[in-house]
């Protein structure tokens, strides 16, 4: 008589299903790994931002005793620092300055960089080149080199101890990149594009303003996120070209508001440089891909 009970697996049956849970399980513990290795750098990327933010917070006999841990709270958290930076310095006034001569700069910069890239990529001109790698050489300069001259310029414009010195002083500096940037860019895309548009009644104008400037998006992002970023980090020519302190812009305004011969407004320096850092952060998030597009695009290209 035949016997009916099941007939046990196979052992290749059996090999295969322990190879699948091991591999299950090497995949769950990579998986793992990987995430606890992107929040720790996450945390020691925010160390700076979460140490300022919880300083700022923080009272006098909190932060000034060698025996309290300087990442908690060891006494009551106060705002104190943070009004005393609304109400008693021009923090405000800092950040209008900074605010309107970054977008005048990044405006300048789009208006002269992009159709100077434009015209250097497909106008096809024999000094093309070069000067396309002069302009370039411009940027790599140092800025000590050149506040000095500079200084003579903004004299002689009469914007001396003006913002307006940032708005004609700055281009120097974000032109040259974003020229450089955008030309890499361009040369990414096919000349075709305007061609055809051109072929269809467009005018090389009309061509580049319908059909290539939407494609430039990434690398104009790029140029925004940079620019500004550059108004709101620069500090030889804020420093040499602004005494007073209703034209100052943050990079100079909160340090030297802040800082008073030999007292340090500790809590209030940490507190201004958290507010600055929050608000480009977003922006600076929210544009990532574009930005990273663009540059990546714009640097491999040539």
């Amino acid at each position: 008589m035949v016997s009916t009970a099941a007939a046990p697996p196979s052992l290749d049956a059996t090999r295969a299903a322990r190879l699948r849970r091991y591999y299950r399980r090497r995949h769950v513990l990579a998986r793992t790994a990987l995430y606890a290795v992107a929040v720790l750098a996450a945390l020691v990327c925010a160390g700076p931002f979460l140490y300022g933010a919880i300083t700022a917070l923080k009272l006098n006999a909190d932060l000034y005793d060698p025996d309290n841990n300087p990442f908690i709270f060891n006494e009551p958290a106060t705002l104190d620092h943070v009004i005393f930076l609304f109400t008693d310095t021009a923090f405000l006034t800092f950040v209008a300055n900074t605010v309107w001569v970054g977008l005048l700069v990044v405006a300048i910069t789009l208006v002269l960089g992009v159709p100077a890239a434009y015209a250097l990529t497909r106008l096809d001109r024999p000094w093309a080149g070069p000067m396309g790698i002069g302009i370039f050489f411009v940027y790599l300069v140092p800025p000590t080199l050149l506040f000095l001259s500079l200084s003579r310029l903004v004299v002689a414009t009469g914007l001396q101890d003006s913002s307006w010195s940032l708005v004609l002083v700055y281009p120097t500096i974000t032109i040259p990149v974003s020229v450089w940037l955008l030309i890499g860019f361009l040369k990414a895309l096919p000349r075709d594009i305007e061609e055809q548009a051109m072929v269809d009644g467009y005018s090389r104008l009309g061509a580049f303003t319908r059909t290539v400037v939407p494609l430039l998006f990434p690398g104009v992002v790029a140029i925004i996120v940079f620019a500004f970023t550059l108004v709101a980090s620069e500090f030889i020519y804020a420093l040499a070209f602004i005494s007073p302190t209703s034209e100052k812009v943050v990079s100079t305004g909160v340090p030297t508001e802040l800082i008073r011969g030999d007292i340090f407004f500790w809590q209030s320096l940490q507190a201004a440089g958290v507010l600055i850092a929050v608000p480009i952060a977003l922006l600076f998030n929210l544009l990532l891909a574009r930005f990273i597009s663009g540059f990546t695009q714009g640097a491999v290209k040539g």
